[in-house]
This record gives structure tokens, C-alpha cells and sequence, in this order.
């Protein structure tokens, strides 16, 4: 399975979450999973890299040109394939399409697009992919509480929880993906007043 990893490219963060998720990364590797990422080699996405690296597994990396040209981020050189695109709605759609699944780890404000434009395609039948969430140390536990409320004030359906999970060890999202049945639900049951 082709899994495409979200993160964090900061290299500031608490080492909880850089441990947590080259593990992550090694146990995809040692199941014979490959991973597709944003090819940034520090922060959450440089540690996915060494795990999968470390387990003996595939990277493929894609990133936008202009980070290479101004320097925006550091690429992770060891991937056995990178993918160089012009934008970064282009390096969405390449690493959207090359997965069979996404696993959100703790990150920032690019994270959060992430997880929301794959969550929205899901949504509106373009894929039916996993999604999964890193939730280490309860990092995402004001996202969980804040997506409760948008459904208690009726801007999504309970049915939108269907569609993506939250797991808070390595073990826990690998069982996950590798179980993963896909939403077979009616889709007008995922928006409001459908």
C-alpha cells in the first residue's frame, strides 16, 4: 500500500512526535507499505522518511520546484523517487492521487489543509481512501472536540466521523489500514440537508 503522510516540516517540535512518527514510518516499512510525502527532510516529514528509510522501504517524495530554487525547505535526499511540481495545488493532487491511503500526524497550518481537502474530496465521492489521525499525546483532541460542534450546530452530518479515524499509536493505524473498509454509505447522508 502506498501510504501518503501529512506533517509538520518544523524542526522546533517537542522529539515525542519526531519518535513517535519514524516509528510510524519504520513499521510501514517493515509491512511492506511505501510512503508518498512532501519530501521536506526535517520536522514530522524528514522523521516518516527516515522510519520507512530505516525499514527498508519506498519514499517517493514530491515537492514544489520553487522550494528547491529559494530554499524554502530542506528536501529529504534519500527518496527513491522525488517529483518535482510547479505549484503546490499540483503537489496536493500528485501525492492525493499516487496514495491508497493518508495518515495525518501533528503539523501546522499546511497539515490542517491536507487533512481537510482529502476529508472534502471523501465527502463528495471523489476518492474512498483511508484517513487516518496520528493523534500523539492528544495533540488533535481540540479537533476532535471542535469537529462535535460543527455537527452539533448541523453544519456536517454524524456520518462525516465515518469517514475518517483517529488512532493514537503505530500499531493502532496500521490495523487500521490494513482493515480498512470503505464508506458504503449513501452520500447525501454526508451533507446537510441533502
Amino acid at each position: 500500500m502506498k501510504i501518503c503522510v501529512f506533517g509538520a516540516s518544523s524542526a522546533t517540535i517537542d522529539k515525542k512526535y519526531i519518535e513517535a512518527v519514524e516509528d510510524l514510518g519504520e513499521k510501514m516499512a517493515q509491512k511492506g507499505h511505501s510512503l508518498v510525502f512532501g519530501a521536506g527532510a526535517t520536522g514530522l516529514m524528514g522523521a516518516a522518511a527516515r522510519g520507512v528509510k530505516r525499514g527498508g522501504g519506498f519514499i517517493h517524495g514530491i515537492i514544489p520546484e520553487f522550494f528547491k530554487e529559494q530554499g524554502v525547505e530542506i528536501i529529504y535526499q534519500e527518496c527513491d523517487e522525488l517529483t518535482y511540481t510547479g505549484t503546490m495545488a499540483e503537489r496536493k493532487f500528485l501525492m492525493e492521487q499516487d496514495a491508497d491511503a493518508f495518515i495525518v500526524t501533528p503539523g501546522g497550518i499546511g497539515t490542517f489543509e491536507e487533512f481537510y481537502e482529502v476529508l472534502t474530496l471523501k465527502q463528495l465521492g471523489q476518492h474512498n481512501k483511508a484517513i487516518v489521525i496520528f493523534n500523539i499525546d492528544r495533540y488533535y483532541r481540540e479537533l476532535e472536540d471542535f469537529m462535535c460542534r460543527v455537527e452539533e450546530k448541523g453544519f456536517i452530518t454524524p456520518d462525516c466521523h465515518k469517514l475518517y479515524a483517529y488512532c493514537s499509536t503505530a500499531e493502532e493505524i496500521l490495523d487500521y489500514l490494513e482493515s480498512y473498509v470503505p464508506y458504503t454509505g449513501d452520500l447525501k447522508r454526508l451533507k446537510p440537508n441533502s
